[in-house]
């Protein structure tokens, strides 16, 4: 719809607004159609139009959100929260009319230019969010999960994700690596946010006026609402940004919650894929299948951030052999039929489901076409060729992998 489209049907969901004025305001565009409109007494207000059912549905949810915050619930945050002035219904979906909030989005980038000031007013805001009662989530009937609740519910996504069969590989066992380790999930669960990004921080100067976008209110992890800040290269804004945050927290919150947040920052993009091939939408898959493959080569080029609490378990080089078999200059079994091999990226990727880590090894990979067995290490002296039909002329090289499997 066009913006003076939009201000038609919110001049119908709120009776008596008499506006004179509308302009696009473009606000997470994939869902939704926005709309900024001034009215003759001067006062602004936002209307939102959702694309699709699932945009209508967290629109309805975010009624619900907001009707849960009560006056005395909002008077204690640092910040505003939106107010629905109206809703009107066209078929499926609802349209809903806001008033307007003081206060301008702004980049990653340029918030991190704000330096201290910024990095306070940030960290005091999501510390108000996350110490907010718990019983506000459940008593609106929104979701609510325990850490290992949340971890598993995170292991059934990369599952759904991996049938796609369109995460690289070196991702997913990055991803499964981090999930199996129980040392980063012993976190306390506190009410998310669970949408929050710059795009949902309004500011004036260095002050957080506003937040918005409360369409995924749920108690869960707190690192979730640290994602967006990850991207941030300034390291010593989003130090600053956590340090205010701790110091702010009625509860100290753990010591893994960035890594956390980074691991949710990438999952995002697996994330995304799915929601692209469960719409069919072949733009979406595109663009998703594009960063995932650029992130997994940032990965394999620059380490990634760290997202686990300890690095996949590899042994020293030559110590893979474990039964007296001949061994390849580049220290594998000769003839091995294991079918297992080192992944090659990304930095300490984690190994499978269930499986074994294999050992990493630095030297040279010998050539697949050719069996190992037969190309003798340089230091062994030539061998002679036994008379045909002779017991030392037979291939033992199936013979000797036997014992692995004992």
């Amino acid at each position: 719809m066009t913006p003076i489209e939009l201000a038609a049907v919110a001049s119908a969901a709120v009776p008596g607004l008499n506006l004179t004025a509308c302009a696009a305001e473009p606000d997470d565009a994939a869902d939704f159609e926005s709309a900024l409109l001034h009215d003759s007494e001067g006062r602004r207000w936002r209307v939102r139009s959702p694309k699709h059912a699932e945009a209508s549905t967290r629109l309805e949810t975010e009624l619900a959100v907001l009707r849960a915050f009560s006056p005395a619930v909002r008077a204690e945050l640092p910040f505003l929260m939106p107010t629905v002035a109206g809703t009107v219904r066209q078929g499926a979906l609802s349209t809903f009319v806001y008033s307007h909030l003081a206060g301008h989005s702004r980049s990653v980038e340029t918030l991190a230019a704000g330096g201290a000031a910024v990095a306070r007013e940030l960290g005091s805001a999501m510390a108000a969010i996350h110490d907010l009662p718990p019983a506000l989530v459940s008593n609106a009937d929104l979701p609510s999960y325990t850490a290992n609740e949340f971890r598993q519910r995170k292991l059934n996504e990369l599952d759904q994700a991996a049938t796609t069969g369109k995460i690289p590989a070196a991702l997913l066992r990055r991803w499964e690596h981090a999930l199996e380790d129980v040392a980063l999930w012993r976190f306390s669960p506190s009410v998310v946010h669970g949408d929050l990004h710059e795009d949902n921080i309004l500011l004036e100067g260095s002050r957080v006026m506003a937040v918005i976008g409360w369409t995924d209110l749920r108690v869960g992890d707190p690192a979730d609402d640290f994602a967006w800040l990850v991207a941030v290269n300034d390291h010593a804004f989003v130090d600053a940004v956590q340090e205010a945050y701790s110091a702010a927290r009625k509860d100290a919150p753990d010591r893994h919650l960035l890594r956390r947040a980074a691991l949710s920052a990438e999952f995002a993009l697996a994330q995304w894929l799915v929601k692209g091939v469960a719409a069919d939408n072949a733009g979406m898959v595109a663009e998703a299948e594009t960063m995932l493959r650029a992130l997994e080569a940032d990965i394999a080029t620059y380490g990634g951030q760290p997202i686990a609490t300890e690095p996949p378990v590899v042994a020293p080089p030559h110590s893979a052999a474990v039964t007296p078999v001949s061994m390849t200059d580049d220290g594998e079994a000769a003839g091995s039929a294991s079918g297992e091999r080192a992944p090659a990226a990304p930095a300490n990727p984690a190994p499978a489901a269930g499986s074994t880590p294999v050992a990493e090894v630095s030297t040279p990979a010998v050539d697949s076409a050719e069996p190992a067995a037969e190309e003798p290490a340089p230091s062994d002296p030539p061998v002679a060729k036994a008379p045909a039909g002779s017991p030392e002329n037979l291939d033992t090289t199936a013979l000797t992998v036997i014992p692995l499997h004992k």
